[in-house]
């Protein structure tokens, strides 16, 4: 009997006003020129938590989330982690449907749907410039997390092929002892003098 087609989600999330926030967005844009293989969803969702809670329940096998995330590495460090999957337990208050809190947007799909999440990996890359207040408007990355953005696809075109063969593999990239997650890994990223900050 054949095994289904791996069904994969690549989706870019962040806020292309609010600096390096807008990390995931840029990464989707420079996907368009260094396309992934043509079975993988590749999606822009910005600040729609709302749209990817639902995409999340379309039947995927793994969605890797493409966002900056405080980690307190070296800026521009990327970080690959796997999320604890909220499970969507009845009792609860519904979660917040709006903003894109990835964290609030898997609890949101839990929520919603019947079936169990997709695996849900988090491609991250650590900010350098962040907006100080609500009201800060700052479009544009910094030079660090736009050297981050082709690092970030470089990673995608190795993980994907690993993932569409195996949903539940861990991608070769990964070093599960990066932090006290319940998994995460970290990607190298080089630095002076050749020595790799992980």
């Amino acid at each position: 009997m054949t095994r289904p087609a791996t069904r994969l989600l690549v989706a870019g999330v962040g806020n292309i006003f609010l600096a390096d926030d807008a990390f995931g967005p840029e990464v989707i844009r420079a996907l368009d020129r260094r396309p992934l293989p043509a079975e993988v969803r590749v999606r822009d969702f910005g600040i729609r938590g709302i749209d990817l809670a639902y995409e999340l329940l379309d039947g995927y096998d793994t969605a890797v989330l493409v966002d900056a995330a405080v980690r307190g590495h070296q800026p521009g460090t990327l970080s690959l982690i796997e999320p604890e999957l909220p499970d969507g337990g009845t009792g609860a208050a519904p979660p917040e449907a709006h903003g894109m809190d990835p964290a609030k947007v898997l609890a949101l799909a839990a929520h919603l749907g019947d079936e169990p999440l997709p695996r849900v990996l988090v491609l991250a890359c650590e900010p350098e410039v962040r907006p100080r207040g609500d009201d800060d408007i700052a479009p544009g990355i910094s030079a660090t997390v736009r050297d981050a953005v082709e690092r970030a696809v470089t990673a995608l075109h190795t993980m994907v092929p690993v993932l569409l063969a195996d949903p539940a593999a861990t991608p070769p990239l990964s070093r599960p002892d990066e932090s006290t997650g319940p998994s995460a890994a970290g990607l190298p990223q080089p630095v002076a003098g050749g020595v790799e900050d992980r």
